[in-house]
Parts: structure tokens; sequence; C-alpha cells
């Protein structure tokens, strides 16, 4: 699949909501974005930008005491060479759905790898971003990170829309979707907005949609904040 078409891809937007609503995630999710190209109103959407904001799972809530916790840590560790099941993910959720579940390179479950396998299939143009942050917050600290790096395709692009929150659907937003009403700025003026100098705010632009065009199929990017 290389693109959606406007409507397609507002509809993939609300079966992937109605996902995180209706059913078990691998960690408690809290809000769900969708950002760039679907909320500027462009047709065909080229690539749908997705965020999700998460809990960290500090305690795995399908499980009575801690001693389950480890007891399923052990169970996926000899099953599936996969550490951190019951802490990091959900145990209930990973023996429901072990096909889903994935890991890092260190071999510990990975809450967004495992969410992008839950959620997406592995052909769509699809970026999700996961972070324990809210969306908002995580622009700030995503910007502040890449001016220090000087690397700009770390960027969280700002112009984005909630779809849903802590529980709630956005009826209104996603008719705004639809009906492409959104006003947003292009993507260097909405990064003047937040601080940066004409010549930094299209320069950072500039890198951000040459790394995003050279994205193909699902890709995800989870980070700590």
């Amino acid at each position: 699949m290389s693109d959606f078409d406007r409507a397609a891809a507002v509809d993939r937007l609300e079966r992937l909501v109605d996902t995180v609503a209706d059913e078990r995630m691998p960690v408690p999710v809290r809000e769900v974005w969708a950002f760039g190209d679907v909320a500027l109103g462009l047709d065909p959407v080229e690539r749908l930008d997705v965020y999700v904001t998460k809990d960290i799972l500090l305690r795995d809530d399908s499980e009575s005491d801690a001693s389950a916790d480890d007891d399923a840590t052990e169970q996926f560790r000899d099953s599936h060479g996969v550490e951190g099941v019951g802490k990091s993910v959900r145990a209930d959720w990973a023996r429901e759905h072990p096909d889903f579940l994935r890991a890092n390179a260190n071999g510990h479950a990975a809450p967004e790898q495992c969410l992008a396998a839950h959620l997406l299939e592995n052909d769509e143009p699809v970026h999700l971003e996961v972070c324990n942050a809210s969306f908002e917050d995580n622009v700030t600290q995503r910007l502040r990170g890449a001016r220090l790096r000087e690397d700009y395709t770390q960027l969280l692009d700002p112009r984005g829309v909630c779809l849903w929150a802590e529980g709630t659907k956005s009826d209104e937003a996603f008719r705004k979707l639809r009906a492409g009403e959104l006003a947003l700025p292009t993507l260097s003026a909405a990064l003047e907005m937040l601080g940066l100098d004409d010549d930094e705010a299209e320069t950072a632009a500039q890198e951000l949609h040459a790394w995003r065009e050279r994205q193909d199929g699902v890709t995800v990017r989870g980070d700590v904040v």
C-alpha cells in the first residue's frame, strides 16, 4: 500500500481508535493523536502519522502479585526468548496475543513494537510514535533534544489533533478530519511558533520532510520522557 485516499485514512484512524478502546493493549493507553498530513487535509495522505500516549507499566495490572509477574517473565523467557513480560508489557495480553509480542535489540519486550504489531499491518504507510508523555509535552521535549543534537529528524511534527483520550473518542475531531476543516500552518511556521528563527525552522522542516520521504511501510519510534 503506497498511500491512503483521505476518506480511507480517516477510516483507518477510526478503526485504530476503536481497537484501542475495545481491546486489551500490551500497556495502558491514555491518548491517541493524528498529526502531519492527515491533519492538514491533504488528499491523498502519503503516510499516516499516529501518536499514542501510554503509561509505563510499573506493575502488571493483569497479575495479582509480584510472584505472578516473575512467573510470566520466566515463562516468556523460556518460550519466546523475550524478557520483561509481566514487567514492561502485560502478561495476560502476551498470553492472548503471543504473535504480537516483540522485543528490542536487547531481547526485552518493547511496548511500542508490541503496540504496532497489535494495531497495524506490516505494509501500511503508517508511522507510529509511542511515549509516556502527552503529545504536546513531547513536541517540546523532542524539539529541545533535536536542537541539542542538531538532528531535526528527531522532531515531532506539532500539527496534531487528539482523537481519543482517557476512554473518550472525539467525534468532532473525526468530523473535522473528514471535512479537512483543521486550520493548521506549514511545518516551518509551526516550528517558528515554538521558538525557532526563520532559517532554523525552514532547515528543520526540510530535514524532517526528507527523513519522512525515506520511510516505507510501518515505522515505529518509542521514547520515554
